[in-house]
């Protein structure tokens, strides 16, 4: 697929520390997506991050409901929601981006989960898929119809990202040399799936 570098954005999810190695959310391989979002950020006028941003004590983590254990499935207001480790707390190094990735070009950071009662997996909406994040409007504000996804972790917020950037009908593609999934209990083949159904692109890479 050809880049239009004037007129395609590179949305980069969630690229921190605790996704990483040694985080305490780590997805498996997540700091070898460094190297393949920085090598195509280079090639895109228009580059936009998320951050992960969790107040501590947030409801989506399992230390907030005493006798749950992180992985677990909980109904919340919104919904099912799985709970998670504690991770990517505001101000914490884990919240922090990667050292080593590349975000000077990055011409806004939408953070994503700072209301205490509900997460966020979606750089578009919150998990009850009605709170905005703002993104769309930017985007469409600067004319931004087609946009490449990459990021941490492939079934989760990627996968939500991209499942709503084709609903509220941009052009959207996956670049899967720059993911990496947690794939917990077949989540990653469900995403694929999900993603495919929404008409999202799976793409190898973009040479």
């Amino acid at each position: 697929m050809q880049i239009r570098p004037d007129d395609d954005l590179l949305l980069v999810i969630d690229v921190q520390n605790d996704f990483c190695p040694g985080g305490s959310l780590a997805v498996g391989d997540g700091d070898a997506v460094v190297p393949v979002i920085n090598r195509l950020s280079g090639r895109f006028n228009h580059v936009v991050l998320t951050q992960d941003w969790h107040p501590a004590g947030h409801s989506s983590f399992a230390t907030a409901h005493p006798g749950s254990a992180p992985f677990q499935a909980v109904t919340m207001s919104y919904g099912e929601q799985t709970l998670w480790p504690d991770h990517c707390v505001q101000g914490t190094s884990g919240a922090a981006f990667h050292p080593q990735l590349a975000t000077e070009r990055a011409e806004l950071v939408i953070r994503k989960g700072f209301r205490g009662e509900i997460d966020s997996y979606s750089a578009f909406y919150e998990n009850d898929r009605r709170t905005p994040t703002g993104l769309a409007g930017y985007l469409r504000d600067r004319s931004l119809q087609r946009l490449f996804l990459v990021g941490l972790a492939t079934d989760y917020c990627v996968h939500y990202s991209a499942v709503d950037a084709r609903r509220l009908g941009f052009e959207t593609a996956v670049v899967e040399s720059g993911c990496r999934a947690i794939d917990l209990a077949g989540s990653l083949t469900s995403a694929w799936s999900a993603m495919h159904q929404a008409g999202v692109q799976r793409i190898g890479d973009l040479c």
